[in-house]
C-alpha cells in the first residue's frame, strides 16, 4: 500500500510539473520577443535600399492604382474650394497667377517640386542612418507610417488639384512654361494619378525632413534650414497650382499619425532615442524564424 502510494505520487509529480513550467515560460518568453523587436538596432545598407526601393514602387503601385474618378475629383476640389472661401484663405489663384508671372522664378518652382521632394528626403535618410543610427528605425517608421496612410486618403478621398480644375483660371505652370516638373502633366500624366491631391505628401515628406533636421541638428543654420524647407515647399505647391492649402493640412495629419505609430512601438519620439544604438546581439527575427523551423 505505502510503496504503491508513493510511486503514484512521483508519476502524478512527473507528469504534471512540465506542463505548469511551459505554460508559464511561453508568455514570458514571447513579451520578451516583444521587447527585443522594439528595440533599435543598427540599419543594414543593402536591407535598407531594397526595402525603401521596394516601399516606394508599392506606394506608386497602389497610388496609381486607385481609380482617378475624375467627376467625383472635381466635385472634391469645388467643395474644398468653396470651403477656403468661407474661411478667407482660398488666396492660391492669386499665388499662382504672380509667380507665374515671373518666369525664372516659376520655372525654378517648377523643378523645385519635381526634383527637391525625392532628393531631399533621401538625403535625410542617408544622414540620419550614417550619423544617428540608433534614431535611424524610428525615423524611417515615421516616414513609411506617414506614407501609407496617405494612400487611404488617395482611396476614400479622390481630388483635383486647381490647375485641373474647370472654371477657375489657375495656370498649369508646367505646361505653359515647357518645363519638365509633373508627372501629373504633358506627355507624363497617364503614368500618374492625376486625382490623388488629398493628402499632400509633399508637404508630409518636406515637414518630416524639416523636423528631423530641426530636432537633431546641433548647428543653428542646418536647424533654420530644416524649417525653411518645408516652409517653401508649401509656397511652391500653391504657386505651382498643384496643391490646396487644405491638401497641405491633409499631409501634417498625416505626419502626426506617423509619429503617434513611430512613438508607440518605440516607446519615445525618434530624436529622444539614443545616437547610437547598444550592442543587442542576433536580431530577434531570426532567432523567431529559427525557433519554428526547429524541430519540437
Amino acid at each position: 500500500m505505502g510503496e504503491s502510494s508513493v510511486k503514484t505520487l512521483e508519476t502524478r509529480t512527473d507528469v504534471s510539473s512540465p506542463e505548469v513550467v511551459e505554460t508559464e515560460a511561453r508568455p514570458a518568453s514571447d513579451r520578451a520577443l516583444l521587447s527585443r523587436l522594439r528595440v533599435p538596432r543598427r540599419p543594414r545598407i543593402w536591407f535598407e535600399i531594397v526595402l525603401i526601393a521596394v516601399s516606394y514602387w508599392t506606394y506608386s503601385l497602389i497610388r496609381n492604382a486607385v481609380p482617378e474618378q475624375k467627376s467625383i475629383a472635381l466635385a472634391n476640389a469645388d467643395w474644398i474650394w468653396g470651403v477656403e472661401r468661407t474661411l478667407g484663405i482660398a488666396v492660391e489663384q492669386s499665388v499662382n497667377h504672380a509667380v507665374n508671372s515671373v518666369t525664372w522664378l516659376i520655372v525654378g518652382m517648377n523643378y523645385y517640386y519635381a526634383t527637391l521632394h525625392f532628393v531631399v528626403t533621401i538625403g535625410v535618410l542617408v544622414w540620419i542612418y550614417r550619423f544617428h543610427p540608433g534614431r535611424y528605425a524610428a525615423t524611417r517608421l515615421v516616414l513609411f507610417a506617414t506614407t501609407g496612410v496617405a494612400l487611404v486618403g488617395y482611396y476614400f478621398y479622390p481630388l483635383a488639384p486647381p490647375r485641373l480644375m474647370n472654371g477657375q483660371s489657375f495656370i498649369d505652370t508646367v505646361l505653359v512654361h515647357h518645363t519638365w516638373g509633373s508627372m501629373a502633366s504633358g506627355n507624363l500624366k497617364h503614368m500618374s494619378n492625376q486625382y490623388a491631391a488629398m493628402p499632400s505628401m509633399h508637404i508630409g515628406w518636406s515637414l518630416w525632413c524639416g523636423l528631423t533636421i530641426f530636432a537633431v541638428a546641433s548647428a543653428p543654420w542646418a536647424r533654420i534650414l530644416g524649417l525653411l524647407y518645408p516652409t517653401a515647399t508649401l509656397v511652391v505647391i500653391v504657386a505651382t497650382a498643384n496643391h490646396f492649402w487644405l491638401d497641405a493640412v491633409g499631409g501634417m495629419i498625416c505626419l502626426a499619425f506617423g509619429y503617434t505609430v513611430s512613438r508607440t512601438w518605440y516607446g519615445a519620439m525618434p530624436h529622444h532615442l539614443p545616437r547610437h544604438p547598444e550592442h543587442t546581439g542576433p536580431h530577434p527575427a531570426a532567432q523567431l524564424l529559427n525557433r519554428f523551423r526547429t524541430p519540437r
